[in-house]
């Protein structure tokens, strides 16, 4: 799966998530997705193409992702990707789940 920088894989299912949160502001081809969660990350989130166009992949075979073909910025023929309806509403979903999930976590660490 993508690295964190020095802490090391994401957590499993993680990465569709931030793909598909991606893919919500617009389309995009594979690299330009891998980059855009390498800035949104502050630079921490590093996706590597093993991992990435698998997960495509899998969410496109799931009806949350489409894809064309087209040209990337560098006139390099590249997939396009766009989020489906159902992928903005799996997305709503991971992210109330993931919400849940990590103000857990921050209790437990914080000893709440």
């Amino acid at each position: 799966m993508g690295k964190t920088g020095q802490t090391g894989e994401l957590v499993q299912g993680t990465l569709e998530m931030l793909i598909l949160r991606t893919l919500a502001r617009g389309e995009n081809h594979g690299w330009g997705i891998s980059q855009a969660i390498h800035a949104l990350s502050g630079e921490v989130l590093r996706v590597e193409e093993g991992s990435l166009y698998p997960a495509l992949h899998r969410l496109e075979l799931r009806g949350l992702v489409k894809a064309e073909w087209g040209l990337s910025e560098n006139n390099r023929r590249a997939r396009h990707y766009r989020l489906t309806a159902k992928g903005r509403k799996e997305l709503e979903e991971e992210r109330t789940s993931w919400s849940r999930l990590s103000e857990a976590i921050t209790r437990v660490l914080e000893g709440a």
